[in-house]
């Protein structure tokens, strides 16, 4: 595999990931329907803000793929749960 198949793929993976977490937070946070690209917009910040918070309260990183959605997923249910109060003040 090449370089931009490489590329390509991970690309992917990252979109399929960022879908199915952003649409369980949008499960969990009622009311929070994006369709599929704000699911996925979701979903990949939500891994970002997981990465960045999560470890320092104890959280480990996961391994394997479940965890990876589950991790993404409580990152994207707290950026909805922020959303919700910034949009509330």
């Amino acid at each position: 595999m090449g370089a931009a198949e490489g590329i390509l793929a991970g690309l992917l993976i990252t979109c399929v990931i960022g879908a199915i977490a952003g649409w369980l937070a949008g499960q969990v946070v009622k009311g929070s329907g994006f369709g599929l690209l704000g699911d996925i917009l979701v979903g990949v910040a939500g891994s970002f803000v997981a990465g960045f918070l999560l470890p320092r309260i104890g959280v480990p990183t996961p391994g394997g793929l479940i965890g990876v959605i589950l991790f993404s997923a409580a990152g994207a249910v707290i950026l909805l749960l922020l959303l919700r109060l910034i949009r509330r003040a």
